[in-house]
């Protein structure tokens, strides 16, 4: 594609426009190393307040904010090499700096990779529900991994979620009030009514409701009163139906 061209997704712009190649940036971090924490100040070369993008997909909501953030590094990772290569290409094309992409799972991210208070925001979107009861284990959203996202980001830090399974999102509402001051945001995000991801405006092409919630860490709960909050409370084992099969087929089938 030419430069200063636009690229859309089922109708949809998205962000930014491709530089001429002398102004590109490098965006992927190759390889994660053995052990954590990450110094991102190393990894930008500055000193500035860090966005994390969990499951960042093909990278539409990763070029969203740093497109409009310039003074704030993001860090972006899908567990998918495949859609990590069109987020790097797009961030590349853009001449992001203040982003990095990389491949890994979020659990293992925030867990092993992301020091205590390093983010001033983190943003999951549409996580993996796991129709498949057998699969239960497998989502991501338990209480271990709330009291990681609340250990990992700053005093005030913000937890931004997503999605449009309601029997995840009755969980979510009920897990996250432990460990932050939640609220949802019922209406479009003002910076993209159309979507963030395209998970979302695939979602909403089909009329299917999209939940949204903002979580405000709760800062007077420490990490080891949030491991203790954890311990107590019961893992995502709901039972997930409606529609939302066929929906993540058409995106799988779409990529």
């Amino acid at each position: 594609m030419p430069s200063n061209e636009i690229e859309e997704e089922f109708g949809v712009p998205i962000p930014g426009r491709i530089l001429p190649a002398d102004q590109w940036a490098r965006t992927a971090v190759k390889r994660l190393p053995e052990t954590g924490p990450l110094n991102f100040a190393e990894v930008f070369g500055r000193v500035a307040p860090l966005v994390l993008d969990l499951g960042c997909g093909n990278g539409r909501s990763t070029l969203l904010s740093a497109l409009a953030r310039p003074d704030v590094d993001h860090f972006a990772i899908d567990v998918l090499p495949v859609v990590i290569r069109y987020a790097t290409r797009r961030g590349n094309q853009r001449g992001l700096s203040n982003v990095r992409f990389a491949v890994k799972d979020a659990e293992t991210f925030v867990s092993r990779y992301v020091g205590d208070a390093a983010a001033t925001e983190i943003h999951l979107y549409h996580p993996q529900p796991y129709h498949d009861s057998r699969q239960a284990h497998r989502r991501l959203v338990t209480p271990r991994f709330a009291a990681d996202v609340h250990r990992t980001l700053a005093p005030g830090g913000l937890f931004v979620i997503q999605t449009d399974n309601p029997d995840y999102w009755a969980y979510i509402t009920r897990l996250l009030p432990h460990f932050f001051s939640f609220e949802e945001h019922p209406a479009p995000w003002p910076d993209s009514p159309r979507g963030r991801t395209r998970r979302e405006i695939i979602a909403l092409q089909r009329g299917l409701r999209v939940f949204r919630g903002l979580a405000r860490r709760r800062d007077e709960v420490d990490p080891a009163q949030a491991l203790e909050i954890a311990s107590k409370l019961p893992s995502p084992t709901f039972r997930s139906r409606g529609p939302w099969c066929d929906l993540d087929r058409l995106e799988r089938e779409s990529s």
